[in-house]
């Protein structure tokens, strides 16, 4: 099954994940996300410098605004376009 990062404050998110099978990673510092092929953010901590380095190749999610059955619906969509291209 997939692993799936996911920031410390979406527990909801977390668990919701965790009943579909996903392998959960909470997201504390940036080389968490190596290796996740789907990681789930708040979207409270904006990038004001406008600099990122990737850490990872997968999708990221912006959570803010969705319940944890959206967030789990998003990552399953996403997941299956990767898979299947």
């Amino acid at each position: 099954m997939a692993k799936v990062g996911v920031e410390g404050s979406l527990t909801d998110v977390q668990e919701a994940l965790q009943e579909r099978g996903y392998e959960v990673v909470q997201l504390k510092q940036e080389n968490d996300a190596k290796g996740c092929d789907c990681c789930v953010l708040t979207g409270l901590d904006s990038n004001v410098m406008g600099m990122a380095d990737t850490v990872t190749a997968g999708s990221v999610i912006e959570a803010n605004g969705l319940t944890a059955e959206q967030v789990c619906q998003e990552v399953e969509s996403r997941l299956n376009r990767t898979q299947n291209s």
